[in-house]
């Protein structure tokens, strides 16, 4: 009868409230990373001409198919480009650039944690950083833009927990918030980029943000999603980028395939002071956040690496 049909039982009752709740719950995560949520409402125009524009891609070691990269960077002309997984033939390919990026700083490697930053801007500074593993770096740099004003570029590509990579998440997250708060304790205006290895609402990534105090360029943009490159039905946002308070970022955007397993990203952005005080962060880490903080740089330091770096 249509009674029986109607009649369900209180399991079934409580699977679908929770259901609804999930849904619900991760509704309001992705809610931030839609145009619908305005972050940037009653926003000031930036003063003078100093927009900077960067494009950012996980090259990925494997991938020999250099000219669709190259002809990407030449078709845009961004003022500053940055390569994850680029190893020495990636850097003897991307010497075609250095007509035009004649200031450059490289740290090839053969273990996939390669990176490369070539830029048309003055870079007065320039240091690698092993946070937690010698075979793992992180670039800052210092740069002049167009206008005299400096910022520091921080390029980052933690290792991602995976049977061919890491078996815990100690090394990325470790290295994640040593970066954030190496950011914390300076008074830099800081850009910060890369493969993340993991995606922009994770536990580790809300760790970085309160603890850097920085703005996730994302927000109110899209998911702008960029790995898998191969399959845009089932595709993360895990190539993130987080701006200082001064820093305004104009533009972002995923670009076409160059036949890696991520898509490169294009970010310009300008200096503009007067947003420092509107964009200031207010959530800080309570005290449980603090400890989860030094616990997992502890983590991060004392995990042993077991990549084969043979390959």
């Amino acid at each position: 009868s249509c009674l029986a049909f109607c009649e369900v039982d209180q399991f079934t009752i409580v699977v679908a409230l929770l259901l609804v709740v999930c849904t619900v719950f991760n509704l309001f995560i992705l809610y931030k990373y839609t145009p619908l949520y305005n972050l940037f409402k009653g926003k000031n125009e930036v003063i003078g001409n100093s927009s900077v524009s960067i494009i950012t891609a996980n090259v990925y070691q494997y991938n020999s198919d250099y000219h669709r990269f190259i002809a990407t960077v030449k078709e845009i002309q961004p003022d500053l480009v940055f390569t994850g997984e680029s190893n020495n033939d990636w850097e003897k390919s991307l010497c075609e650039l250095e007509n035009d990026y004649p200031e450059t700083y490289k740290l090839p490697q053969e273990n996939t944690y390669g990176m490369h930053l070539y830029s048309k801007l003055q870079i007065k500074k320039a240091q690698a950083h092993y946070f937690v593993a010698d075979d793992i770096p992180s670039m800052e740099v210092d740069l002049i833009d167009r206008e005299g004003r400096s910022f520091t570029f921080f390029g980052v590509h933690p290792p991602p927990p995976s049977p061919s990579e890491e078996t815990t998440s100690n090394e990325r997250d470790g290295e994640l918030v040593s970066i954030a708060k190496r950011i914390a304790e300076s008074h830099e205006n800081y850009i910060v980029l890369g493969d993340f290895n993991t995606v922009a609402w994770s536990r580790v990534t809300r760790l970085f943000i309160k603890t850097s105090q920085l703005s996730d360029a994302r927000i109110g943009r899209g998911l702008l999603s960029t790995f898998h490159a191969d399959y845009w039905f089932f595709r993360f946002p895990i190539d993130l980028i987080f701006h200082s308070a001064a820093i305004h970022v104009q533009k972002l955007k995923v670009l076409k395939h160059i036949g890696s397993d991520h898509l490169p990203l294009l970010c310009k952005f300008a200096l503009d002071e007067r947003n420092e005080e509107s964009k200031k962060i207010e959530d800080h880490l309570d005290n449980q956040e603090l400890e989860d903080v030094e616990t997992m740089i502890d983590k991060g330091n004392e995990t042993i690496g077991d990549r084969d770096l043979s390959t």
